[in-house]
Parts: C-alpha cells; structure tokens; sequence
C-alpha cells in the first residue's frame, strides 16, 4: 500500500458535496467522481470547505465519505476534512473517516473561541493530540480567510516534527508565508497550495502540489500548470495560469459554491444546488457565469 506522505504532490480537488432538494446526492457524487478520475488529478477532498461539511449532518458526512471510497481509484489519493472546535470531536470524525477509508484527514484549525485558539499553544495541544489518536495521517489546513485564525510558520515547523502529521493545505494565498513554512518543514512534509492565484508562483519556491476549487471545472488545465511548473516551463504554464484568472475570480471568487456548482451543470456534471443558507446564481449571474467559462474554453 502506497505511502501518504509520498503522494503529497500533484493537483488535488476539493469535492462539493452533490444535494438533490435537501437530500445528499450519492449517484451524482459517483458521477463526478468518475468524470475526474479521467484526468490526471492526484486525489480528492471530500468534506472540505468546497464540500460544505459545517452544513452537513454525521451521517451525511458517512453517506459521502462512503460513496467516495467506492468511487476513487486506489491509485489517487482520498483526504476527508475532519475538522472540528471541539478536540474530542475532530478525533471521533478522524477515527470515523479512517474507518471508512480516508488515506489521510484534512484538519482545520479550531476558531469559534478566536482569542483562545490564535495562541499557539493551543493549537500544539490540539493537532498533538489528534495526530497521536488518529489511525491515519493528518494534514493542516490554514484557512484564515473564513476562520480568522492563523496558524503561524512557526508553529507549523513545530507540528510538521510530529511523525503522524504529514503536510499542510495553506489557504491564505500568502507567498512569504508559504516559502516560511516550506523552508521551516522537513522534505517528507507535504506544503500543498489552496490559493488558485499563488499556485504557479508556489511551485517555484518549494510547494509539491494544490488543492484547488479552480481545479473543479478546470481540472486537465490546472494538471498541466503543474505538470509544467514542475518542469521548468513557466511561460507556457503561465499563459493556461492567465486564462483562467477570470473564471477563478468571475466563479467561485465571486458566486462562491453556488457558482462552482452551476459551473459544473452548464458544463454537463452534476452542480445541483448549495445549502441553504447559501444561495445559487441565477439570471444575469447564470450568464455571466456561462460567458466567463466559454471564454476561458471551458465548454
């Protein structure tokens, strides 16, 4: 069986998580899946941000992660977001996930009690903690735009010395910080990339790899970014990086899940619509959204 912390490289989607009415949509996640697996994507997330997991109930998130593991190739890798406020909690859904078969867990820091969970102590106690009770590999998630919290280069150096945590999705879009982490981490410590805009750039200080919501309706375009970053062909790289700067922006940076889900309808996958209380786009929105993709080429 292939080694985790050896795969963490490549390009990486975050799933969303398919709804029919107010129902979880197993057929359509398969679907999906199994329209991605055609490309050279490196794995998914399932019940990361993109996936909507705080809407999500306990079962739900077993209904996804189940459908997933049947869907996903043993040859690409499987991240479930576990994360939670409470220690107890992220430790019972990465147990959980591990049982379902997850290869690692994304964890996000906690952030409801903010003055609390911004000291670094804090969150030594936690990621020790769950890293030493989970079955499986763990993986940071640094997220400070929706949860207020940083996770200092600092404190990542100091987490990345735990056998069990494996590597980080850095969210913030932040290069400095990004090359802070990579030069304070061991080789064997996976710095994936969560910022559409900062990948290309990333690839050149050090990152190996993204997981990228862009990469959702641009999967094939955003394989070959990296495919040629990696490979020292920064113009042509760039030139793909250019095109689909609108449709980061214009989609998901503007209509946020709502607009990657009616990407993917208008481009013959399955969208369907958020959670309340996120809305989908419509009308005008729905046109823009149709434009933005076809001048990119992606319909």
């Amino acid at each position: 069986m292939r080694e985790p912390m050896d795969e963490l490289r490549g390009v990486l989607i975050p799933v969303p998580t398919p709804f029919r009415g107010e129902e979880v949509a197993p057929e359509a996640l398969r679907a999906n899946l199994a329209r991605w697996n055609q490309t050279d994507l490196a794995g998914y997330v399932l019940l990361g941000s993109t996936g909507e997991f705080p809407l999500l109930s306990e079962h739900e998130r077993d209904q996804v992660l189940a459908t997933a593991r049947e869907a996903i190739p043993r040859d690409k890798l499987f991240l479930a977001g576990t994360g939670a406020d409470s220690t107890r909690q992220t430790i019972r859904f990465t147990r959980r996930a591990a049982e379902l078969g997850a290869d690692l867990a994304l964890v996000i820091t906690p952030h409801y009690f903010k003055r609390a969970f911004a000291q670094p102590a804090a969150q030594l106690r936690h990621y020790r903690a769950v890293a030493d009770a989970s079955p499986i590999p763990i993986l940071l998630y640094h997220f400070p735009q929706n949860t207020g919290i940083n996770l200092e280069p600092e404190t990542v150096a100091t987490l990345a010395e735990h056998p069990n945590i494996r590597g980080i999705k850095e969210s913030s879009g932040d290069l400095p910080r990004l090359a802070h982490i990579i030069h304070g981490t061991p080789k064997r410590f996976g710095v994936l990339v969560g910022a559409a805009l900062a990948f290309l750039p990333s690839l050149s200080v050090g990152a190996t790899g993204g997981i990228l919501a862009l990469g959702v309706v641009a999967p094939r375009e955003i394989c070959d970014i990296y495919r040629l970053g990696r490979a020292g062909r920064v113009e042509e790289a760039r030139e793909i990086a250019y095109r689909l700067v609108p449709v980061d922006r214009g989609v998901h940076g503007r209509y946020g899940i709502g607009g990657l889900k009616a990407a993917l309808d208008l481009q013959g996958a399955y969208g369907g619509p958020p959670r309340a209380p996120l809305a989908a786009p419509d009308g005008d929105a729905l046109e823009e959204i149709t434009e933005i993709l076809a001048t990119a080429g992606l319909l």
